[in-house]
């Protein structure tokens, strides 16, 4: 891809500016609009531009940050180039699926690719013990990206009841964690899962990751996923302990604010689960009830 005339711009200010990649992130961050060097790195090579709202609140703090005239960057930015698939895929703001603290827990977060991952498969599944509590939560996942560049995932986790331990996450397969953001008091926990690479533009990636759940925990009567961006395939399994099988079970959607619930029936495993294509946005749970 030829430069632009922001990219060239950009590069020249950095340079000007004798600042690091690593320290205008800090600079960001510190500011309330993270976003990572490989992102920093795209920009001023031509190979990607800001176009998403959060992206554009960055560049006007990046202007700051290279001591640059307010405009100065965000003048050389045309209007949003076409993103192939990601260009046509519906998306929804955090707010509209999650507390309004969400917000605080962001701040420390990168989630400036997660518009740009397509969410080709997602499998879920939840393990519950004897004492009818939330054991581990297993998710297996296949993402594709939609411009070069994309080097993590973003993971959105709340308690049903604040106040209870937060589960700790476990990177399983092809990935790291990398930032944790928490806020006790909400129930929310907010984690980066880094890729081993940044993957190149149309390159899928297969990874997993567990969320153990420290005792005490409060019996479970639910679990949820919640997509702001559509899954191509979405699955969801619940693992019952044979010594404590719900009495009931539903599945449930929630699109547009109405919800569509389904009963379910246990297998001879003591599971049951729930699959859906080209799902979201909207939530997509499995509730039960207990004797």
């Amino acid at each position: 891809m030829s430069d632009s005339a922001f990219a060239t711009a950009l590069r020249e200010a950095i340079r000007a500016r004798g600042i690091s990649m690593e320290r205008i992130r800090d600079r960001l961050r510190e500011r309330g609009t993270p976003v990572s060097v490989a992102t920093l790195s795209y920009w001023q090579s031509g190979r990607s531009q800001p176009e998403r709202q959060s992206s554009l609140v960055a560049v006007g703090h990046l202007e700051q940050v290279l001591e640059l005239d307010a405009g100065a960057l965000i003048s050389l930015l045309g209007a949003p180039r076409p993103r192939g698939r990601a260009a046509t895929r519906e998306v929804i703001g955090f707010g509209e699926l999650w507390p309004e603290p969400l917000n605080n827990v962001l701040t420390d977060v990168d989630t400036s690719w997660d518009t740009r991952l397509s969410r080709v498969s997602l499998h879920d599944r939840v393990e519950i013990g004897p004492d009818r509590t939330e054991r581990t939560q297993s998710i297996r996942q296949v993402l594709r990206a939609e411009e070069d560049g994309v080097d993590r995932w973003v993971g959105i986790f709340e308690v049903d009841e604040p106040g209870t331990p937060l589960p700790v996450t476990r990177a399983v397969w092809n990935c790291r964690i990398g930032t944790v953001s928490v806020d006790l008091e909400a129930g929310l926990s907010v984690t980066e899962l880094v890729f081993p690479k940044p993957l190149a533009r149309g390159e899928t990636i297969l990874t997993e990751h567990a969320l153990d759940n420290p005792p005490p925990q409060p019996q479970s009567v639910m679990y949820e996923r919640r997509c702001r961006l559509p899954v191509k395939e979405l699955l969801l399994e619940i693992r019952f302990d044979p010594s404590a099988l719900p009495s009931k079970c539903v599945h449930y959607t929630v699109v547009d604010g109405h919800e569509r619930p389904r009963v379910l029936t246990l297998d001879a495993e003591g599971s049951v689960h729930a699959l859906a294509n080209d799902f979201g946005p909207g939530r997509f749970g499995i509730r039960w009830e207990w004797d």
